[in-house]
């Protein structure tokens, strides 16, 4: 089984879910009635979603997760298989997929997540195959079963393989999943949550230092995107769009940077990329409603305006290093 598989660009390993998107006119009031525009049971998860992005830009794409013997997990993998993206799971009997109920504002796009998630569904290290991660170029993963996660990046780091991780909370083992992450692009507050210092260009300093990364970086939303490479900050503002969905654009993100590390792209290339891939993101319903193809992506990064930006670059030149 070895010998036969395939050595692919990117493999990730992580979640995926099972969204029921459902467009309101506007975010429902406390013990109000609202009549909803839409409802759709769409796929996401954001590992699984990265994945799908990836094999879209023509990447060879290969994803490890776990699922339940319902219908949700039907369609994870039948979705899987028509993206072209080679996948192994593992099914938890009468069991439910994780799935979630997201809530959007068609005002702004916006939107409200309920989800729930079986506790069997954890991805187990004992459950993950050696081959299927170091059969790659780069490894991705998030923090929600922080041990499986943990060992695969052990193991890509044995092989040289680089590491994206996309984390959000404080999730039990954090710290040693991060001893093994090149690449860290968190949500806006997980630097100030790990490391209590709340101003974002000292955190990610912190976080390089304590972890060794060679990228620590914090998604913005509205605001793009703040990176440290270990001797400055680059700083992308996000696109001007018109947003249906914002579900998923940090996932899409991850999966820009990513396709943007095979590339050999620098680093201000990547986070530029990433950015407009996130826009065009939010401008179709659900989190791969919006997968731009490349070549759109790139005229957005032509012809695209950008928001005002969160940072100057006198401020960013001026943060001093921390020791």
């Amino acid at each position: 089984m070895n010998e036969a598989l395939p050595m692919v660009d990117i493999v990730g390993v992580g979640l995926n879910a099972t969204d029921t998107v459902i467009r309101l006119p506007h975010f429902p009031a406390s013990s109000s009635k609202v009549e909803f525009r839409v409802a759709e049971v769409l796929p996401g998860g954001q590992v699984a979603s990265a994945m799908v992005a990836c094999a879209a830009w023509g990447l060879k794409a290969r994803y490890v997760g776990k699922i339940g013997d319902d219908a949700f997990g039907s369609l994870q993998r039948a979705e899987m298989e028509r993206a072209g993206v080679e996948s192994h799971w593992i099914i938890t009997p009468d069991c439910q997929s994780q799935s979630s109920f997201i809530l959007v504002d068609q005002r702004n796009g916006e939107r409200t997540v309920l989800w729930k998630r079986d506790p069997r569904l954890e991805l187990l290290p004992t459950e993950i195959c050696r081959e299927w991660v170091v059969r790659s170029k780069v490894l991705h993963v998030d923090g929600h079963d922080c041990a499986g996660a943990t060992a695969a990046a052990r193991w890509a780091h044995e092989a040289s393989i680089p590491v994206m991780a996309d984390l959000d909370n404080l999730y039990s083992g954090v710290e040693a999943l991060l001893e093994n992450v090149d690449y860290l692009i968190s949500s806006r507050e997980f630097p100030a949550r790990l490391t209590g210092e709340q101003n974002l260009l000292v955190s990610l300093q912190v976080l390089f230092r304590r972890f060794g990364s060679r990228v620590t970086a914090a998604t913005l939303g509205e605001e793009g995107v703040l990176a440290w490479d270990g001797s400055k900050f680059h700083y992308s503002p996000a696109f001007e769009i018109i947003p249906i969905d914002t579900t998923g654009a940090g996932d899409i993100f991850h999966a820009g940077f990513a396709y943007a590390q095979i590339q050999g792209w620098d680093i201000s290339r990547a986070l530029e990329f990433s950015c407009a891939a996130a826009g065009l993101s939010c401008t179709a319903p659900g989190a791969r409603g919006g997968i731009a193809a490349a070549r759109q992506i790139e005229d957005l990064i032509r012809k695209g305006h950008r928001r005002q930006a969160a940072y100057s670059q006198e401020q960013l030149e001026a943060t001093r290093t921390v020791r």
